[in-house]
């Protein structure tokens, strides 16, 4: 089954081969760009490889230039300059004079339109209003209250296969889990995961533009008429919420709303399961570690924290305001910036032995974001995180790749395992 498919005990199976996902125009290079400073970036081929990209893609980028310039940092393809140092990234996302969001994803652009993603594409001042509107809806106490249903849920689905000795933990677990309580929250019914699932996959993976504007209509036909259906029954859920909060004294419209459900469905439906796959595939291979975090629960938290640091799954962007020089590189207005964070959590010039796994190591990172648009859901998110690998612990004896299994890695601006076999 394509991976936005779903069905309970059935494996997701792998991206399409790296011949069929390859198949792309090339850009034409802007002439600000020294020629020298083109070079290939593998993490946005958008193709599925076996090779795992944390111990040899990422750690060959960093051998390189401290900026480069690569044809492929969003599909399309468009060009962009790549951005490999942490400290780099910190002082672009602190930078808001010369470095803006808006427009950043050009989903609106796609389909002819100019609505905001709220709050990720927002700038200040305008930034501002919304998302101290936003914050205590996203609090920590508020997404501590989720905890006994984020376990239930994470329980169900192990419960499934825990017995069994094997599962297929992406399309088992790591799919399911997450979207089945961003699909609680938003009130959805969870027969519509598959819709979901689906309509993602084109949003974030596809390596043209066709299908995605068609689902990007999809998506904005599906969340109106929520948002419709909510403003005559209204209810708990965080479309209700978001159509009661205000900004410069007044409601949000309706475009407001659906532009921060449209966040919600992006991050809600990929990044967790993302990084829950890519943290489990390191236990399957660290026994050790396994054994650890069973005989010591309670550092999970911090664990969670090392794992965010060497498995950061996402690359976000900037555009640029003014020009901008950092190292060889002059960045100009409208060039695009490719903040990866999977380069930056291993930099060998900010952190120690970055390649190591740490389970004790407490490191700060920009995995979750950074400043003003750090992720306005990381307290579900690390939450789901813990829980997850709780539970699983918990459940399932000592675990590895099934034998024979080669894991499958999509390179792109998502980072994922399409597929992980595992036994015990």
């Amino acid at each position: 089954m394509p991976r936005g498919t779903y069905r309970a005990g059935t494996p997701i199976s792998p991206s399409k081969t790296d011949k069929e996902r390859h198949v792309q125009t090339q850009p034409v290079i802007p002439s600000h760009v020294p020629p020298d400073l083109v070079l290939p970036c593998r993490i946005f081929d958008r193709m599925t490889v076996t090779e795992n990209p944390y111990e040899t893609i990422l750690p060959a980028i960093h051998q390189g230039p401290r900026v480069f310039y690569a044809a492929n940092v969003t599909p399309g393809p468009v060009p962009g300059w790549v951005v490999r140092r942490a400290e780099d990234l910190r002082a672009i996302y602190n930078d808001t004079e010369n470095f803006y969001k808006q427009g950043n994803t050009q989903f609106a652009a796609m389909i002819g339109e100019d609505w905001d993603i709220i709050p990720t594409e927002l700038d200040p001042p305008r930034h501002a209003g919304f998302r101290a509107a936003l914050n205590p809806v996203y609090s920590p106490s508020n997404m501590a209250k989720l905890d006994s249903r984020v376990r239930e849920r994470a329980r169900v689905f192990i419960d499934r296969f825990k017995d069994r000795g094997s599962c297929e933990f992406i399309g088992e677990f790591a799919i399911p889990f997450p979207v089945t309580i961003f699909l609680d929250l938003l009130g959805f019914p969870q027969e519509e995961m598959n819709q979901f699932l689906e309509w993602e996959t084109t949003l974030l993976r596809s390596p043209t533009n066709g299908d995605r504007i068609t689902s990007v209509h999809a998506v904005k036909d599906y969340l109106l008429r929520a948002i419709a259906d909510r403003k005559k029954n209204p209810g708990t859920d965080l479309i209700s919420v978001a159509l009661t909060l205000e900004v410069d004294g007044r409601k949000w419209t309706d475009e407001e709303v659906f532009g921060h459900c449209f966040n919600l469905y992006l991050g809600g439906l990929d990044t967790v399961t993302a990084n829950i796959g890519l943290h489990m595939h390191h236990l399957a291979t660290r026994p050790d570690h396994q054994t650890y975090l069973r005989e010591n629960p309670k550092q999970m938290v911090i664990a969670i924290e090392e794992f965010l640091r060497a498995y950061p799954a996402v690359t976000t962007a900037r555009l640029c305001r003014n020009p901008y020089t950092l190292g060889d590189a002059t960045f100009m207005p409208g060039d695009y910036i490719a903040m990866s964070t999977p380069l930056a959590g291993r930099d060998p010039e900010y952190y120690d032995a970055p390649q190591e796994v740490r389970l004790d190591r407490k490191p700060a990172h920009v995995t979750l974001g950074y400043g003003i648009h750090r992720c306005l859901g990381q307290h579900l998110a690390r939450r789901e995180l813990q829980i997850a690998l709780q539970e699983f612990l918990a459940s399932v004896p000592t675990f590895g790749i099934a034998p024979g299994f080669s894991v499958p890695f999509f390179l792109g601006n998502v980072i994922h395992i399409d597929e992980l076999q595992l036994a015990w």
